[in-house]
């Protein structure tokens, strides 16, 4: 089962940033796709942005695509996501997942709160 613990929430004013964390166990890091998704209150989980194992490919929602910028470190076994002009429709819980080759991603972690105020 993967791990995968996220961090850097909190609450901002719209057109604010923010930068999420997200660290994974596993010795396979470097070999996964890695994802943000996001679940807003009353709505679906719904996908943010995904990244290669490498980092050379990305791919992001067209509701973020300009805004929101994936990364990932993988001698830290981490993913970012950087998150500027923030909007109150941004507000949501954020998770990042992994795609380890079984079929589909693996959520492991909590998630983390983001909250734009207008």
């Amino acid at each position: 089962q993967v791990q995968l613990v996220e961090s850097g929430g909190g609450l901002v004013q719209a057109e604010g940033s923010l930068r999420l964390s997200c660290a994974a166990s596993g010795r396979s890091f470097s070999n996964w796709t890695m994802g943000w998704f996001r679940r807003a209150p009353g709505k679906e989980r719904e996908f943010v942005a995904v990244i290669n194992w490498n980092g050379n490919i990305t791919y992001y929602a067209d509701y973020v695509k300009g805004r929101f910028t994936i990364s990932r470190d993988n001698a830290k076994n981490t993913v970012y996501l950087q998150m500027n002009s923030l909007k109150s429709d941004d507000t949501a819980v954020y998770y990042c997942a992994a795609d380890i080759g079984v079929g589909g991603f693996e959520f492991g972690g909590q998630g983390t709160q983001v909250t734009v105020s207008s």
